[in-house]
């Protein structure tokens, strides 16, 4: 009891910066993530010291790993395979490439080899979750301060969004089908929510591939994650045993469950919309723990690194689609 009450006033104002930022995309149209970042950065001050500084590091942390977790629930296997060999070909490749070309170029660059992981595996994976995701795993100091973490999620989230509005209407006036152009917006979108959209802007065939063609990327989340954590551990702890991330168990026995078909869709759904407010309201509590000026620190040259990675994949993306 004391701890829910130590734990309550943060994430009492992680929820409620969530719920505006919600209201915001709603209403104007704009990402909810970026919104929620926004936003938390400017109640930067609640969690410096205070009462609400508990619950924003449990946010930022435990709660972030709950909606990570629960995107499993949006998987099936059969759904993954049915699109044939393109979408899951773009999956591991593309995932792997980019995150070897963002670490490639983050030394070539100045910086550590696990920020271009961080950047790498954002723009490879599934956007901000990813990003999230990763940073959780490792560690604090080397390529993974709070602040590399905000900046990767706020340029993938815009790039994200740019890529939305700009893909369909230079791909739609191509001799691509709907099919190809659902998979290509899947493979290439970083955030599953620009995606689905930019693929559902098209027609519900292109969005239906753009969906399931992204949901393969998300589920690459799990060896990623799984492998980055070996190798921290390893480096930490030689000889020593390696952790499994719970976050991960428990994405991967929802997927199994949902191919099984023992996800009625009312769960589905309800476990859908929980882990969209988990990874929000944790957004929202990691823009409360980055100062602004923080984030321009990072400075342009970490900008051009993401926009090489985010070119990689889109260039990987339309030769696989048109060579399969």
């Amino acid at each position: 009891m004391n701890r829910a009450a130590l734990l309550f006033p943060g994430l009492l104002v992680s929820i409620v910066v969530a719920l505006a930022a919600t209201f915001l995309s709603e209403h104007y149209g704009g990402p909810v993530m970026l919104f929620a970042l926004l936003l938390g950065i400017a109640f930067n001050f609640l969690s410096t010291e205070g009462p609400c500084k508990p619950g924003i590091d449990f946010t930022s942390r435990t709660v972030l790993r709950l909606g990570v977790a629960l995107l499993g629930v949006r998987i099936t296997v059969a759904d993954a395979l049915s699109l044939g060999p393109a979408p899951l070909l773009l999956a591991v490749v593309g995932v792997a490439t980019t995150i070897g070309a963002g670490m490639l170029l983050a030394r070539l660059l100045g910086f550590p080899r696990l920020f271009g992981l961080l950047t790498g595996g954002a723009v490879g994976i599934c956007g901000a979750s990813a990003a999230l995701a990763i940073a959780s795993v490792l560690p604090k100091g080397e390529g993974a301060r709070e602040s590399d973490t905000i900046f990767t999620v706020v340029v993938v989230t815009t790039f994200s969004t740019l890529a939305m509005v700009l893909y369909p209407i230079l791909l739609d006036q191509g001799s691509l089908s709907h099919a190809q152009i659902g998979i290509f917006l899947g493979a290439t979108i970083h955030d599953v929510a620009q995606a689905v959209g930019a693929g559902f802007s098209i027609s519900t065939e292109t969005g239906d591939a753009a969906t399931l063609t992204k949901l393969l990327r998300v589920a690459m989340l799990v060896p990623v994650v799984l492998l980055i954590s070996f190798f921290v551990s390893r480096g930490a702890r030689e000889g020593g045993r390696v952790a499994v991330p719970g976050f991960l168990l428990g994405f991967v026995a929802l997927v199994v469950v949902n191919s099984l078909g023992l996800v009625p869709t009312a769960v589905q759904t309800a476990l859908s919309d929980v882990s969209r407010w988990a990874l929000v309201a944790a957004i929202a509590a990691l823009g409360m723990k980055t100062m602004l000026g923080q984030i321009v620190t990072v400075g342009p040259r970490a900008l051009f690194l993401i926009l090489m990675e985010t070119i990689w994949i889109a260039g990987l993306g339309l030769f696989v689609v048109l060579v399969l």
